[in-house]
C-alpha cells in the first residue's frame, strides 16, 4: 500500500506567474507563519487555521500537469519551512519527476535553515533560496528581494543574479474565476 500523501496548508496556488521567479512559474503560497515580520506584505498568509488543506500528491500532480507551460515552481508563504514535513516530499517529487526549477522564499536565515532537520535534503531540492526576515526599514523590492538584509543562495547553476533582476517586480493576474491577484516582490496595491 502506498504511503499517504502528506497534507500542506495552502493559502493560494497560481498556475502562471511571471513576477515570482524567472520565466513562467506555478506558485504555491503556503498558509501559516509565526515569524511576525513587521510590514510583511502577505499578512493574510499568517493565521495557522486559515487556508485549505491539500495533499502533496495532489499538489505534485497539479504542478507536473503544467510541465511544458511553465519553467518552474515557486514556493512562498506564509513560512514554507514551518511545513517541512509536507514541503520536502513535494519538492523531492517535483525534482524526481521533472526538469522544473524550484525557487523558495523563506523568512528564516541561511544559518537557521542549516540547523533544521533535513536541511540538506531541502537544499538539494531547490535551485534558488531567498532567505531572511523582511525588514521594512531596509525595503528594496527588486531582484526578488523584499529587503536588503535578505540573502540569495544559488544552489544550482540554473540561474544567476541577472535572471532574478530580470523578473518583473509586480503583476496583476486575472484568474479564471474573475479574481484579481496582485503579486510580485513589489505588488501593486489597490
Amino acid at each position: 500500500m502506498p504511503a499517504a500523501s502528506t497534507p500542506l496548508r495552502i493559502y493560494h496556488t497560481e498556475p502562471s506567474s511571471r513576477s515570482n521567479g524567472p520565466g513562467w512559474r506555478a506558485v504555491i503560497w503556503l498558509q501559516g507563519c509565526t515569524l511576525g515580520c513587521p510590514g510583511c506584505f502577505n499578512p493574510e498568509t499568517h493565521p495557522q487555521p486559515a487556508g485549505r488543506i491539500a495533499g502533496t500528491d495532489e499538489l505534485a500532480e497539479w504542478v507536473l500537469s503544467l510541465s511544458g507551460k511553465i519553467e518552474g515552481l515557486t514556493i512562498s508563504g506564509g513560512e514554507p519551512l514551518q511545513q517541512m514535513n509536507g514541503l520536502l516530499p513535494l519538492l523531492e517529487r517535483i525534482r524526481a519527476a521533472s526538469n522544473l526549477s524550484v525557487v523558495l522564499f523563506s523568512g528564516y536565515t541561511w544559518g537557521e535553515i542549516h540547523k533544521m532537520p533535513r536541511s540538506h535534503q531541502l537544499l538539494a531540492s531547490i535551485d534558488v533560496l531567498l532567505a531572511g526576515r523582511y525588514h521594512s526599514e531596509l525595503r528594496q523590492a527588486r531582484g526578488l528581494l523584499g529587503s536588503k538584509n535578505k540573502t540569495v543562495h544559488f544552489l544550482t547553476t540554473r540561474y544567476s543574479q541577472a535572471d532574478l533582476d530580470a523578473v518583473p517586480e509586480a503583476e496583476v493576474i486575472l484568474t479564471d474565476h474573475g479574481e484579481i491577484i496582485f503579486s510580485g516582490i513589489n505588488p501593486v496595491k489597490w
